[in-house]
């Protein structure tokens, strides 16, 4: 009897994680987060190049190229997510180039990056440093916000790629990030008390800050943030 009860629980527990692998749990913990919410179909692109796998695709040479490339190149990680990209907008060799990570809720609504309440803030930043809209280059790491505003691992590594290339063409005299995911995209750790930022054609001053959607929740915050426009300020006027 009692042989028969262990062998039905073996069974039983078998069947049972035969269950869970087949509903996709394969291991109780993994290394890597896992987005529940990104599509099948997104699951099932195939892997971008990484080292010694193959050569990496041609990048654009020139800016209208790669806003070209950004518009309709089908393998833009965005391609997968739902909403209409939002993309980079001003001109090139600017005074300050200023890239944030996502479109927010309130920009998809407005078909423009730092819009509502946020962007109110952020134009009183450049005001701040003697700027306009007008006169930067505004880009964000990835041109639509996915479900959740959750990003993998292999995507946010992709846009940083393409973020390099982009500093490279738009060609501005400084660059401003904004936000903690952009910042340790672009700012791997061990440059991250640097202020020289790398691209594909060289070097060019780098300051960071906490986007204006945290400063709007954390007023405290704002006195950093003062600190960093004025090393910004001193940094134009040199």
């Amino acid at each position: 009897m009692r042989g028969l009860l262990r062998e039905n629980a073996a069974e039983a527990a078998n069947a049972y994680m035969a269950w869970w692998n087949l509903a996709g749990v394969d291991c109780a913990v993994g290394e890597e987060r896992v987005d529940w919410l990104r599509t099948a179909q997104a699951h099932a692109r195939p892997a971008l190049p990484v080292g010694g796998d193959g050569p990496a695709p041609a990048r654009p040479a020139s800016f209208d190229a790669f806003l070209t490339w950004l518009a309709e190149d089908a393998a833009q990680p965005e391609r997968h997510w739902p909403g209409a990209a939002i993309l980079p907008e001003g001109p090139t060799e600017a005074p300050l180039m200023v890239i944030t990570d996502m479109p927010d809720p309130a920009d998809v609504s407005a078909g423009a990056l730092l819009s509502d309440r946020a962007g109110q803030l952020f134009d009183g930043m450049l005001r701040a440093i003697g700027l306009k809209r007008a006169d930067i280059h505004l880009a964000s790491l990835f041109l639509s916000r996915p479900p959740g505003a959750m990003v993998e691992a292999a995507d946010l590594a992709a846009a940083a790629a393409r973020m390099r290339t982009h500093v490279m063409l738009a060609a501005p005299r400084r660059l401003l990030l904004l936000g903690d995911r952009t910042i340790r995209s672009l700012l791997p750790a061990a440059d991250a008390g640097s202020r020289i930022f790398n691209h594909d054609g060289g070097t060019l001053p780098v300051f960071a800050t906490f986007h204006p959607r945290l400063l709007l929740g954390q007023p405290a915050a704002k006195a950093e943030c003062w600190r960093m426009l004025q090393g910004l300020i001193e940094e134009m006027s040199e």
